[in-house]
């Protein structure tokens, strides 16, 4: 209960609740924290699959992520060499070498003889072989094996060690994905379905779009009905009948292959049709109706208003769809597939890299680098219009 102070016959805010805490907002706390928390969804796989492709295969293949800026530790194999490679010197037989090979940048914490036994001696010590003679391993991974007298195992032994591989960033992941055999060219045919893909259905769009908000002709109301109904039409429902129908008047014209750029960029149009119509409508009605009535008293024809009015003002509209249309046809694999086959010389970025899920299934470190060139182009159409994504997405979609 609030009391009034008799000096100036105001009100004071009732003691026991501070009045930070009774100025918050419950409903926009818990929208920040929504968001918030949806961000982080988003953003820490992306975090972890750009630090993969950037981490060591060796230490990839032994530790997640989140420890890429800690040490790792694994469990090693090498076999040593035959009896044939060793070397008489000073009246000794000696077998050197490197149990990393080339590989130097990690370090041995203890090696042994047996699986059960990897760290049985400590990095820089020594102990008998079962074929005679003793080793020393150093920490750096050089090792030699000694004996006074000449070894004769046909078969070298296996020597287990534990290795330190200390953090370790490369970019030999994406050298290898770029360098890659047809990489460079799915990339260039993910840009030629991509862009056509993208800019035809918004021009169409945008045309159709001023029709259905400011001119009047009959059945307009039925023709938004039917758009709005389109918006919930599966794509996979309506994507063999579209094949079925461009193959036969492919046919009819006498092409004898049918999967081609022109058949794929009809495909993404029809599919993106409904929503760039509905969002741009919606945003164009919305204009402020005196605009086009001065237009029309100084004899502006309705293609004059469109193209000198309508379109510069709709931008923030036309960019929001044209991040929609980006990346949902970048990203896309099926229709792809469909319209274009698996033809090496038109195969898109994403088959691309399905094809290197195939062939390289065990070197999945290059997969975490085709991935993240992958998503690479997305986020950059994505943050250079983002600043007009949601004033042009929520003012298409409420008004």
């Amino acid at each position: 209960m609030a009391t009034v102070d008799v000096a100036t016959d105001l009100p004071r805010p009732a003691t026991g609740t501070p009045n930070w805490l009774a100025r918050i907002d419950a409903g926009r706390l818990f929208t920040h924290l929504a968001l918030l928390v949806l961000v982080i969804i988003w953003t820490v796989p992306t975090a972890g699959l750009l630090i993969s492709s950037l981490r060591d295969k060796d230490q990839l293949a032994v530790s997640g992520w989140w420890t890429a800026l800690s040490t790792s530790v694994s469990q090693n194999v090498v076999r040593l060499p035959v009896a044939d490679q060793q070397v008489e010197q000073d009246g000794r037989f000696v077998i050197s070498g490197n149990v990393f090979g080339t590989d130097t940048h990690k370090q041995i914490s203890g090696f042994g003889l047996t699986a059960d036994t990897p760290n049985a001696t400590a990095a820089g010590g020594s102990m008998p072989m079962n074929d005679g003679g003793t080793i020393t391993v150093d920490s750096d991974g050089n090792y030699q094996w000694v004996s006074d007298t000449r070894l004769v195992h046909a078969r070298g032994p296996r020597l287990f060690f534990v290795a330190d591989i200390p953090p370790r960033f490369t970019l030999q992941n994406y050298v290898e994905v770029l360098t890659a055999s047809g990489v460079f060219r799915s990339f260039v045919n993910s840009f030629t379905v991509t862009i056509p893909a993208t800019i035809i259905p918004i021009m169409m769009a945008a045309f159709a779009a001023y029709a259905l908000a400011w001119m009047r002709f009959p059945f307009r109301g039925v023709i938004v009905a039917v758009i709005v109904g389109l918006l919930v039409v599966p794509l996979q429902m309506s994507l063999i009948p579209l094949l079925s129908m461009y193959n036969g008047i492919a046919r009819f014209f006498g092409a004898e292959d049918g999967k081609t750029y022109l058949g794929i960029w009809l495909a993404h149009t029809a599919f993106g049709l409904p929503l760039a119509i509905y969002l741009l409508r919606n945003y164009m009605a919305g204009l402020p109706k005196e605009i086009m009535e001065s237009a029309r008293i100084d004899g502006a024809s309705h293609f004059k208003i469109f193209t000198g009015m309508v379109l510069p003002l709709s931008f923030p509209a036309l960019a929001s769809f044209s991040i929609f249309q980006f990346l949902w046809v970048w990203n896309d694999l099926l229709v792809a597939m469909v319209f274009l086959g698996a033809q090496e010389s038109k195969l898109v970025l994403t088959g691309k890299l399905v094809s290197l899920l195939g062939s390289r299934g065990n070197n999945w470190e290059i997969l975490t680098a085709g991935a993240f060139v992958t998503i690479v182009v997305p986020l950059i159409v994505f943050f250079s219009l983002q600043r007009y994504f949601v004033r042009g997405l929520l003012a298409g979609s409420v008004k």
